[in-house]
């Protein structure tokens, strides 16, 4: 038929590969999982230090920030498994999925918790003040739990790049779900089927965690009158 391209489509490929694809994706989260929860930890020590203007962290921290933010990710990578090795510190494939993405998400977290611990209102932390508080207690009781429920959307959608930035480990050959399915691809030459798995595989990730993401954020939503 003119115009019309039949494509002939292996259903056997899934059935197959289906435990190599799955071990992609567990080496996947695995890696999501550590970087995710680096990221937050760097995001909240950093992004109080940069709203509460600690001396000599603050300015370390931008200048981290900035560095990260103003760069792009392959060459984070390149930098941590080909040039580390070049000053005697060498890393394997999954330490450098891992760091690498938790040091770029940790400088965007940064940011977002530091807008969200700024936009807490000075009155809450006055009234911290005048029930007591010292300055830590009153950023642990009133700030921490306002302004990270400010910065939850912003930090949300730094989770979910985290993510999908492991499918760029494919330059260090880390067997996560993109190598996985780059590998398999070249074995098979069934490139239609290799690549509508593995955008199956990462649409079911993140529309699970984003799901997760979202229940979590209504939970945890402020009350108008808060905001």
């Amino acid at each position: 038929m003119t115009g019309f391209l039949a494509v002939a489509w292996d259903w056997g490929f899934f059935t197959e590969n289906v435990d190599e694809l799955l071990a992609g994706v567990r080496r996947t989260l695995q890696a999501s999982a550590i970087g995710i929860a680096g990221a937050l930890v760097i995001g909240l020590v950093l992004g109080a230090a940069r709203a509460h203007r600690v001396p000599v962290v603050s300015q370390l921290a931008g200048i981290y920030v900035e560095a990260i933010r103003n760069t792009p990710i392959l060459v984070q990578i390149f930098m941590l498994y080909f040039a580390l090795p070049q000053v005697g510190i060498r890393l394997d494939a999954f330490t450098v999925a891992w760091l690498a993405v938790m040091i770029w998400g940790g400088a965007f977290n940064t940011e977002n918790f530091r807008a969200g611990f700024e936009a807490v209102p000075q009155r809450y932390r006055e009234a911290g003040f005048a029930l007591g508080f010292g300055p830590l207690a009153t950023f642990l009781n009133v700030t921490l739990p306002i302004g990270g429920r400010i910065a939850l959307p912003s930090s949300i959608n730094t989770y979910i790049s985290v993510v999908k930035n492991t499918s760029l480990m494919y330059v260090i050959a880390y067997p996560e779900l993109t190598t996985t399915a780059l590998q398999i691809n070249a074995l098979t030459l069934q490139t239609t089927e290799t690549f509508a798995a593995l955008a199956v595989g990462y649409l079911v990730i993140v529309w699970t965690m984003s799901s997760l993401i979202r229940l979590l954020e209504s939970r945890l939503a402020l009350p108008e009158d808060a905001r």
